[in-house]
Protein backbone atom coordinates (compact mmCIF):
# COMPACT_ATOMS: atom_id res chain seq x y z
CA UNK A 1 0.00 0.00 0.00
CA UNK A 2 1.29 3.27 -0.83
CA UNK A 3 0.31 6.65 0.61
CA UNK A 4 -0.29 10.12 -1.22
CA UNK A 5 0.34 13.31 -0.27
CA UNK A 6 -1.51 16.18 -1.69
CA UNK A 7 0.60 19.58 -1.98
CA UNK A 8 -0.84 23.08 -3.87
CA UNK A 9 2.26 22.95 -5.77
CA UNK A 10 2.83 19.60 -6.80
CA UNK A 11 -0.65 17.61 -7.11
CA UNK A 12 -0.86 14.43 -5.93
CA UNK A 13 2.20 12.32 -5.57
CA UNK A 14 2.80 8.81 -4.51
CA UNK A 15 5.31 6.00 -4.80
CA UNK A 16 3.25 4.28 -7.60
CA UNK A 17 3.23 7.75 -9.77
CA UNK A 18 6.92 8.34 -8.93
CA UNK A 19 7.71 4.61 -10.26
CA UNK A 20 5.31 4.97 -13.90
CA UNK A 21 6.96 8.21 -14.61
CA UNK A 22 10.53 7.51 -14.05
CA UNK A 23 10.22 3.67 -15.75
CA UNK A 24 10.98 0.23 -14.36
CA UNK A 25 13.31 0.12 -11.53
CA UNK A 26 14.59 3.87 -11.14
CA UNK A 27 12.79 6.67 -8.66
CA UNK A 28 13.04 9.64 -9.78
CA UNK A 29 11.95 13.38 -8.54
CA UNK A 30 9.99 15.09 -11.38
CA UNK A 31 10.98 19.02 -11.54
CA UNK A 32 8.93 21.39 -12.68
CA UNK A 33 7.21 20.54 -16.48
CA UNK A 34 9.46 23.84 -18.30
CA UNK A 35 12.86 22.09 -17.14
CA UNK A 36 11.48 18.31 -17.59
CA UNK A 37 11.45 18.85 -21.53
CA UNK A 38 14.82 19.85 -23.17
CA UNK A 39 14.41 22.98 -25.34
CA UNK A 40 11.70 23.99 -22.80
CA UNK A 41 12.59 27.05 -20.58
CA UNK A 42 10.55 29.42 -18.89
CA UNK A 43 11.04 32.92 -20.36
CA UNK A 44 13.64 35.29 -18.75
CA UNK A 45 14.98 32.24 -16.66
CA UNK A 46 18.53 32.83 -16.19
CA UNK A 47 21.25 30.64 -13.85
CA UNK A 48 21.79 31.70 -10.20
CA UNK A 49 25.16 32.01 -11.36
CA UNK A 50 24.13 34.95 -14.49
CA UNK A 51 22.09 36.86 -12.67
CA UNK A 52 24.70 37.70 -9.51
CA UNK A 53 27.54 38.55 -11.65
CA UNK A 54 25.48 41.00 -13.95
CA UNK A 55 24.87 43.31 -11.43
CA UNK A 56 28.50 42.80 -9.31
CA UNK A 57 29.85 45.84 -8.36
CA UNK A 58 26.70 47.60 -8.21
CA UNK A 59 26.49 49.23 -5.00
CA UNK A 60 30.25 49.59 -5.03
CA UNK A 61 29.36 52.67 -7.87
CA UNK A 62 26.32 53.54 -6.29
CA UNK A 63 28.28 54.55 -3.24
CA UNK A 64 30.98 55.80 -5.50
CA UNK A 65 28.08 58.06 -6.99
CA UNK A 66 26.76 58.99 -3.63
CA UNK A 67 29.83 60.25 -1.86
CA UNK A 68 29.99 63.63 -3.09
CA UNK A 69 26.57 64.15 -1.94
CA UNK A 70 27.10 62.31 1.72
CA UNK A 71 29.98 64.76 2.11
CA UNK A 72 28.18 67.44 1.19
CA UNK A 73 25.30 66.94 3.84
CA UNK A 74 27.96 66.33 6.67
CA UNK A 75 30.02 69.65 5.72
CA UNK A 76 26.20 71.50 5.75
CA UNK A 77 24.79 70.10 9.41
CA UNK A 78 29.00 70.38 10.90
CA UNK A 79 28.28 74.14 9.66
CA UNK A 80 24.92 74.24 11.64
CA UNK A 81 26.20 72.89 14.33
CA UNK A 82 28.90 75.96 14.23
CA UNK A 83 26.09 77.91 14.13
CA UNK A 84 24.63 76.81 17.41
CA UNK A 85 28.04 76.56 18.95
CA UNK A 86 28.23 80.50 18.03
CA UNK A 87 25.01 81.09 20.33
CA UNK A 88 26.11 79.63 23.04
CA UNK A 89 29.61 80.87 23.16
CA UNK A 90 28.18 84.33 22.54
CA UNK A 91 25.81 83.97 25.92
CA UNK A 92 28.19 83.05 28.09
CA UNK A 93 30.67 85.58 26.88
CA UNK A 94 28.05 88.29 27.38
CA UNK A 95 27.42 86.72 30.85
CA UNK A 96 31.09 86.94 32.18
CA UNK A 97 31.67 89.85 30.53
CA UNK A 98 28.08 91.41 33.00
CA UNK A 99 29.34 89.63 35.72
CA UNK A 100 32.86 90.85 35.79
CA UNK A 101 31.85 94.38 34.90
CA UNK A 102 29.58 94.75 37.99
CA UNK A 103 31.67 93.37 40.54
CA UNK A 104 35.02 95.60 39.26
CA UNK A 105 35.80 98.55 41.55
CA UNK A 106 37.83 100.70 38.80
CA UNK A 107 38.09 99.97 34.67
CA UNK A 108 34.77 98.27 34.68
CA UNK A 109 34.41 98.50 31.20
CA UNK A 110 38.45 96.70 31.28
CA UNK A 111 36.91 94.36 32.89
CA UNK A 112 33.85 93.62 31.57
CA UNK A 113 36.30 93.19 27.92
CA UNK A 114 38.71 90.98 29.74
CA UNK A 115 35.53 88.97 31.23
CA UNK A 116 34.14 88.27 28.19
CA UNK A 117 37.26 87.52 26.03
CA UNK A 118 38.89 85.12 28.34
CA UNK A 119 37.10 82.17 27.36
CA UNK A 120 36.50 82.73 23.70
CA UNK A 121 38.15 80.04 21.54
CA UNK A 122 40.79 81.65 18.90
CA UNK A 123 38.37 80.94 16.28
CA UNK A 124 35.50 83.50 17.70
CA UNK A 125 38.16 85.52 19.61
CA UNK A 126 39.49 86.90 16.61
CA UNK A 127 36.51 89.07 15.19
CA UNK A 128 34.34 89.37 18.89
CA UNK A 129 32.77 92.72 19.57
CA UNK A 130 32.08 93.91 22.82
CA UNK A 131 30.27 96.65 24.52
CA UNK A 132 30.02 97.63 28.10
CA UNK A 133 27.39 99.61 29.46
CA UNK A 134 26.44 101.20 32.97
CA UNK A 135 22.73 101.46 33.57
CA UNK A 136 20.92 102.62 36.55
CA UNK A 137 20.61 99.26 38.29
CA UNK A 138 22.49 96.85 35.82
CA UNK A 139 25.93 96.40 34.19
CA UNK A 140 25.15 94.98 30.94
CA UNK A 141 27.44 93.14 28.05
CA UNK A 142 26.75 93.13 24.49
CA UNK A 143 29.20 90.07 22.25
CA UNK A 144 28.50 89.95 18.55
CA UNK A 145 30.42 86.86 17.14
CA UNK A 146 31.10 86.07 13.96
CA UNK A 147 30.59 82.42 12.86
CA UNK A 148 33.71 80.74 11.51
CA UNK A 149 33.67 78.99 8.20
CA UNK A 150 34.59 75.06 8.04
CA UNK A 151 35.86 75.30 4.76
CA UNK A 152 36.48 78.77 4.00
CA UNK A 153 36.85 78.75 0.01
CA UNK A 154 33.78 76.81 -0.30
CA UNK A 155 31.12 79.68 1.14
CA UNK A 156 31.07 82.00 2.87
CA UNK A 157 28.70 82.95 6.17
CA UNK A 158 28.76 86.88 6.89
CA UNK A 159 26.54 85.82 10.01
CA UNK A 160 26.62 87.98 13.34
CA UNK A 161 25.29 86.29 16.49
CA UNK A 162 24.58 88.18 19.33
CA UNK A 163 24.83 87.22 22.88
CA UNK A 164 23.26 89.67 25.21
CA UNK A 165 23.10 89.90 29.47
CA UNK A 166 22.80 92.09 32.45
CA UNK A 167 24.20 91.93 35.88
CA UNK A 168 23.07 93.27 38.77
CA UNK A 169 25.34 96.26 40.55
CA UNK A 170 27.15 95.40 43.37
CA UNK A 171 27.84 98.39 46.07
Amino acid sequence: MTTTTRTARTGIRGLRDLRERSGPGRLRRPGPRYLRRPGLRRPGLRSPRRLRGDDRGQTSVEFLGMTPFIILIMLVLWECALIGYTFSLAGNAADVGARKGSGAEYGADAACRAGALKDLPDAWSGAARVSCTRGSDLYEAKVTLKVPVLVPGLFDLDIDIDGEAGSALED
